[in-house]
């Protein structure tokens, strides 16, 4: 009821309705007072008028409902900053009155605020049913979701403009750039990693048979042993050595005033995505510590569900944080497995960086630094070239495209 009253307090709001009523009124005083078929008819006109835009202004649009679809990548969790969405909106609006157009405006939301509009105007079929079709532009990292759909509509005739709304629930999450890396130089087998890490560290596969262990439901043939498998008869796998890996932990410097961009930011996000994804395909233990406004720390864990976690917080993270580096992880870093892989990535350089390497070799860690350095400023070669001499792992990325060769493991 409360429903009805509002949708009737619209309709009389619209001045074209009450030019419309007064001429009504002035034709029925007509019709009483001097009468003939005329008058009559021309009552009966403008009574159906009248009432036909009562009842559009009562039904139809106002009840319009839909079903948005999204484009497969979405489903699959697959999208990356640069991507579109394709997104299809169907939508059906209740009764028999003939529109002659509806205007559907789509509202997108990305988690830090920013807004889109979809705007087209669409002409129903005789059921009052339309289909919205639209690509998204190309995507940044970040959670989006959709508002509110308007559907704007007006009569046969122009006189009133109806409005109605509806909500489909619909949101995804876009992903950082990333970039293929074949080989990591620091973790690279054939490197001679001395010290503690050792001790805490991950297992992978090398080449080098082991012995022979019963079939596993998922071995590739390749591992299939042949040979036993014909003395024994039954399915035999053949059982390889184990390499040890150091547990890896990415520092990500999220100090907003050591970025001068957002791009380069960015390119900080996209660099710590790209080395937990080549941890997920090699099998590698890998962890992840944002310094930010707040710690956010996931220990190094070789299980998919924990990578997942990582990858869905690099989604929204920023760069919101204040102060130094050094003092947060001193007071909230102390969770970091000892001796495991400690690789920043930062924009920053000098006596500070200095000072928080220091502080991670002190810790049993062993110390490494990807230069984010966007700008492509060639200044900063000589920071790399004193951590080098010092035994310290470190490189300069100002491209993501760049970082498998400034890596060590050559172009992808």
């Amino acid at each position: 009821m409360k429903a009805l009253l509002k949708t009737i307090g619209s309709i009389l709001r619209n001045p074209r309705i009450w030019i419309v009523l007064a001429v009504w009124a002035g034709t029925l005083l007509f019709v009483l007072f001097q009468g003939g078929k005329t008058s009559l008819m021309l009552l009966a006109m403008i009574s159906i008028l009248v009432i036909y835009l009562i009842a559009v202004g009562l039904g139809g649009i106002r009840h319009a409902h839909g079903e948005r679809n999204l484009s497969a990548d979405v489903q699959e969790e697959a999208l990356r900053a640069g991507d579109q969405v394709k997104v299809s909106l169907k939508f059906a609006v209740p009764g028999f009155l003939p529109m002659p157009y509806v205007i559907i405006r789509e509202v997108m939301k990305r988690h830090n605020g920013e807004t889109w509009s979809f705007e087209e105007s669409v002409i129903p079929d005789l059921r009052g049913s339309g289909e919205l079709m639209f690509r998204t532009p190309p995507l940044e990292r970040g959670r989006y979701f959709f508002t509110e759909t308007e559907c704007v509509s007006e009569d046969i005739f122009g006189f009133i403009e109806h409005k109605g709304t509806f909500h489909v629930p619909g949101q995804f999450r876009v992903f950082p750039r990333m970039v293929s890396i074949p080989g990591w130089k620091i973790i690279d087998k054939n490197s001679r990693l001395a010290g503690p890490q050792r001790a805490a560290a991950s297992r992978r596969e090398t080449t080098q048979i082991n012995g022979v262990r019963d079939y596993v439901y998922g071995d590739r043939i390749s591992r299939i042993h042949w040979n036993a498998t014909a003395k024994t008869g039954s399915w035999k796998s053949k059982e390889f050595e184990y390499d040890s890996i150091p547990k890896i932990m990415i520092i990500l410097d999220a100090i907003s005033a050591h970025y001068s961009s957002d791009k380069q930011f960015e390119l900080a996000v996209s660099t710590a995505a790209s080395l937990i994804n080549y941890a997920s395909r090699e099998r590698l233990c890998i962890g992840l510590a944002t310094v930010g406004e707040r710690f956010k720390m996931f220990a190094p864990s070789e299980n998919y569900n924990d990578r997942q976690r990582i990858m869905h917080h690099l989604v929204d993270v920023a760069a919101d944080g204040f102060g130094d580096l050094q003092p947060k992880l001193a007071k909230s870093g102390r969770f970091i497995p000892s001796g495991c892989l400690f690789v920043l990535i930062s924009p920053q350089s000098g006596s500070k960086t200095m000072e928080l390497l220091r502080w991670a070799d002190t810790r049993g860690y062993t110390p490494s630094h990807i230069l984010v350095n966007s700008s492509g400023n060639d200044a900063k070669e000589g920071w790399i070239s004193m951590l080098k001499v010092r035994g310290t792992f470190s490189c300069s990325v100002a491209d993501l495209r760049d970082l498998p060769t400034a890596l060590g493991g050559g172009m992808p």
